[in-house]
């Protein structure tokens, strides 16, 4: 898939209402925020384990894979229920958290 592909897929999601799934090699099934998309990257608000402070990274088209979890559904209730969401599967380890 191109960079210009995967943007097309991600962009619907730039929303804050709304969460994707992010796997990195060592950590899975994160819940994130899409906060950014260009030709080149994407900007993710990762959930921690502190509540109300998320990691804010980006990280390279170039690196991700798209794919859809099914094991999650939509969140935002003014709008339609999928039953599915976006899933970015990062080739990478997940960068440290810094607080």
């Amino acid at each position: 898939m191109t960079n210009e592909e995967k943007v097309k897929k991600i962009a619907p999601w730039i929303d804050p209402e709304e969460r994707v799934t992010v796997q990195f090699l060592d950590a899975r099934d994160l819940n994130a925020e899409v906060t950014g998309c260009s030709s080149e990257s994407v900007d993710l608000a990762i959930e921690t384990h502190v509540p109300h402070m998320k990691q804010r990274i980006s990280v390279p088209l170039s690196r991700t894979d798209l794919s859809e979890d099914l094991s999650h559904y939509t969140r935002d209730p003014e709008r339609p229920l999928k039953h599915r969401r976006l899933m970015l599967v990062v080739d990478d380890k997940r960068p440290p958290i810094v607080y």
